[in-house]
């Protein structure tokens, strides 16, 4: 099955051809069947061939396509890489992709034919796109993947291209994400530089001789993450992801929580054997995570827009998986983008579930007592809400504690601040559970009126994402309670690093102690969050102080529009206006209206009169004789 694993991303793009080319002239029924039908089977392809993965003494094996390119010494093949990390990847993006495929033939259901096949072709050009990002053999493919997805994500976010605001928020994002991809590019070009490759074990078993703190390989790693801050929403380049949220719902869940923002999680951990020969690359990783996951889940502490809550709240979770990238724990990383991708996913989708219901509306404000008209969508949200809050049992629990135990047996401090990042976690997301489903309804009486629960399409893949919520983290069971598997199944891809890395282990004395505090603290917090939101009335009172900087996001969006928008917008302005206009228009057009103006001077010579031609003859003739006088 490994040899075919080429039916992965090819499956989908045959459904962006067929839907996109067939947008006209095909049903809606025909399009939701091509559209999801080829993602599920890429999932069956990736099934087996994960299968084939996990069983005993399996090495990664590339698939040779053809040669991509080849310039003197240089040559890079389209090619696939199969191994346990990308088979891992492989069963959460067409895993996940294919219960949003199925809800979203219910959620746009509303759309126009063609404005329908347009979606689904996009969605399985993303698909594809990511695909090719986990399998490319080396980081050109890895590379095409990239720049895929970030074309998926512009076309997805302003799928409603006739409100403007949307096309802003497309363009924001498509922007902020190329300036982290020339960091990746001139990652790729430092590259080819230092060792005349980008083929993943070429280029690690030529780092490695190089030792730890080589000024090339820090500078490779720095290149790397400023394409992961940028893909991956870190601070500075991490606001684009909130806006990105102007897209259809079930876009949000597939893109901006599940796959395409967890590429940078991806991409570091592909590249271990860098990151680890570069330590202090690694704790700017640490920091700036650390850093983006307090700042993230405290603006969400105050937001209103339900969607806008799980925006920052899914940035606040990237910044977690960098601190594991950052203090080394790789596997702990990849465990939460896979646990993180079942609550997210399971999150998004159950707020497109209200938003449906509300009839459009997202302000939780205008929401209340949900629960009494949607029980589904309402215990499945709460299955969610107890697994990324980090409540035992649930899988948000077992990979949030790995990446916190990790981050206490490197430095206490990253370990007290992740745990803060944590209680407001619980907070924010017991107070958008509180808020939307408990209490009195706050709607109109007409939306009052059309309140219902989500037919199946939407229902079923919340209820097979709840389950995942729950029994996901299993397979990472900390060691304190016997083997983790998922940490032994990866261990072949981050092998390589191991003997660069110093080992801190933790007595499991400290491990329960731990695990205690954030599950003790974490009930305390959901508690409050109930004391104070279970009966939520709004006021309609404006936010003072704190309450309203968190409100408006740090004033972030603001700053940069303060500090880089605007003086770029005069620049351009001063270019256009004095530069172009005043200066190169005017000499051109000056040159123009000059050679004009000489011509109709030059044209009254022509008169027509015999005696004018007779008279220029002799002062012709004249001149001549006086120049050859002259001579």
């Amino acid at each position: 099955m490994i040899k075919l694993v080429w039916l992965v991303p090819f499956l989908p793009l045959l459904g962006f051809l067929v839907n996109g080319l067939g947008r006209r002239f095909l049903s809606k029924s025909l399009v939701g069947f091509i559209g999801s039908g080829t993602v599920l089977a890429s999932f069956v392809v990736s099934l087996l061939a994960f299968f084939e993965v996990k069983a005993p003494g399996f090495q990664a094996q590339v698939v040779h396509l053809f040669n991509f390119i080849s310039v003197g010494n240089l040559h890079i093949p389209f090619a696939f890489q199969v191994d346990q990390l990308s088979a891992l990847f492989l069963l959460i993006i067409t895993g996940v992709g294919t219960l949003i495929h199925i809800y979203s033939t219910s959620y746009m259901h509303d759309e126009s034919d063609e404005s329908f096949a347009r979606y689904f072709a996009y969605l399985n050009l993303f698909v594809f796109s990511m695909l090719i990002l986990v399998l490319g053999a080396n980081y050109v493919m890895m590379f095409i993947g990239w720049e895929g997805v970030g074309l998926c994500s512009y076309l997805l976010i302003g799928f409603w291209f006739k409100n403007t605001s949307y096309n802003n928020a497309a363009k924001k994002a498509f922007v902020m994400n190329r300036i982290g991809d020339l960091g990746f590019l001139l990652g790729i070009f430092f590259m080819i530089m230092q060792f005349g490759t980008v083929t993943f074990p070429d280029v690690f078993a030529k780092a490695a001789p190089l030792g730890m703190n080589n000024p090339t390989l820090a500078a490779i790693a720095m290149l790397l993450f400023v394409g992961a801050m940028g893909k991956s929403a870190q601070i500075p380049l991490y606001t684009w992801l909130p806006d990105a949220m102007a897209g259809p719902t079930p876009v949000s869940a597939l893109i901006h929580a599940a796959t395409m923002v967890t590429a940078g999680i991806y991409m570091i951990a592909r590249s271990n054997v860098i990151y680890t020969l570069a330590p202090a690359i690694q704790t700017v990783v640490a920091v700036i995570g650390i850093a983006t996951a307090l700042f993230a889940a405290s603006i969400a502490l105050k937001q209103n827009d339900i969607k806008k809550v799980l925006a920052y709240s899914t940035v606040s979770q990237l910044g977690y998986m960098f601190l594991a990238l950052g203090v080394g724990a790789y596997s702990a990383a990849v465990f939460h983008v896979m646990t993180h991708a079942f609550f997210k996913a399971l999150l998004f989708l159950g707020s497109g579930s209200v938003i449906h219901a509300m009839s459009g509306e997202q302000d939780i404000r205008k929401m209340g007592g949900l629960k009494k008209y949607m029980p589904t969508t309402n215990w499945t949200f709460l299955v969610g809400c107890l697994a990324i809050a980090g409540i035992p049992g649930l899988s948000g629990f077992f990979s949030k504690d790995e990446i916190l135990a990790s981050a206490y047996a490197h430095n206490p401090v990253l370990y007290a601040l992740g745990l803060i990042g944590a209680l407001m976690t619980a907070f924010y997301m017991f107070r958008l559970y509180y808020i939307t489903f408990s209490g009195k309804f706050r709607g109109t009486h007409e939306q009052e009126h059309h309140l219902h629960e989500s037919p199946s399409p939407i229902t079923i893949p919340l209820i097979i994402l709840a389950i995942l919520s729950v029994f996901g983290g299993y397979v990472g069971l900390p060691e304190v309670f016997g083997k983790n598997l998922l940490a032994e199944y990866l261990s072949p891809v981050f092998a390589p690093s191991a003997p660069f890395v110093t080992e801190h282990h933790l007595s499991h004395g400290t491990e329960w102690m731990l695990m205690g505090l954030s599950s003790v603290l974490v009930i305390v917090f959901i508690l409050i969050a109930r004391q104070k939101f279970a009966a939520y009335e709004d006021t309609g009172k404006e936010n003072t102080g704190v309450a309203k900087v968190l409100e408006n996001k740090w004033y972030i969006d603001e700053l940069y529009d303060a500090i880089i928008v605007k003086p770029l917008q005069e620049l351009s302005r001063f270019f256009r206006d004095t530069v172009e206009k005043a200066g190169i228009d005017k000499l051109v057009n000056g040159v123009g209206r000059s050679v004009q103006w000489g011509s109709q001077q030059i044209r009254r010579v022509q008169s027509g009169q015999v005696g004018f031609y007779i008279f220029a003859m002799v002062i012709g003739m004249i001149v001549l004789f006086v120049i050859g006088f002259l001579l």
